[in-house]
């Protein structure tokens, strides 16, 4: 049995926010996978059903961000799991928009709500970090992790929640490397699995060059007419 959590923070004006991703994930997981309906549990909301033939349960702390170890906890020891079957799936600023990583342990990175959970339950459970990109300087992250995705974000958002919820049984399984793989790969449409053989680049001659070169072509093939011509006379000359 696997855990899956989706960090965000509970409410209708926080639902599009960047910090919800980890919701968005969970949601999309829940749904592909026909689990539900949602209800009340572990301070939380909670459904639960196989994915990929394995018993998963989701769960989207209600305690607000900062306090999300409060709700895992309570899981987890209802549930006695592993700190290694608990899988939290949180944005990350340190990856850029649409990127997944998977870690276990580690730092936090200055993540409240994995700090949070870290206090409540130790440091060992499994990291799946969906990038939302840092804006550039740290006085502008609160506000960029507390605002809606863009509209154009849709474009790699949409997508990537959908290769997370198709690629969950890999995940259910343990099988975290295959996961990303799967992700990869349907971030990647038309992208064959196996890299063409190397080819060398084409050498653009500078300016100049390409007249030079082709001066030097003309005259070789001036002085192998004239050497030709030489011959041809020298042996006419020998039979007369």
């Amino acid at each position: 049995m696997k855990l899956f959590v989706g960090l965000g923070n509970p409410g209708r004006a926080y639902a599009r926010h960047r910090h919800n991703v980890g919701f968005m994930a969970a949601e999309r997981i829940a749904a592909r996978h026909g689990l539900g309906p949602w209800r009340k549990r572990f301070h939380g909301l909670v459904c639960e059903g196989p994915v990929g033939g394995h018993r998963v349960i989701l769960l989207k702390p209600q305690t607000y961000m900062n306090d999300s170890g409060r709700a895992v906890g309570e899981a987890q020891r209802y549930l006695k799991i592993g700190e290694g079957d608990i899988y939290v799936f949180h944005d990350e600023l340190d990856l850029a928009p649409g990127k997944i990583r998977i870690k276990t342990g580690g730092g936090n990175a200055g993540h409240n709500g994995l700090r949070s959970i870290t206090a409540h339950i130790g440091n060992e459970y499994v990291r799946v970090r969906i990038g939302i990109g840092h804006p550039g300087a740290k006085e502008q992250v609160l506000r960029h992790v507390l605002n809606d995705f863009a509209k154009a974000d849709a474009a790699w958002l949409e997508p990537l929640l959908d290769a997370i919820a198709d690629a969950a049984p890999r995940l259910a399984a343990g099988d975290d490397a295959r996961f990303l793989t799967d992700v990869a790969r349907a971030n990647r449409p038309g992208e064959v699995a196996l890299k063409p053989a190397a080819t060398t680049p084409a050498l653009v001659p500078a300016p100049g060059q390409a007249t030079a070169a082709a001066d030097e072509r003309q005259g070789k093939r001036a002085s192998a007419l004239a050497e030709n011509l030489k011959r041809w006379l020298r042996r006419r000359s020998e039979k007369s």
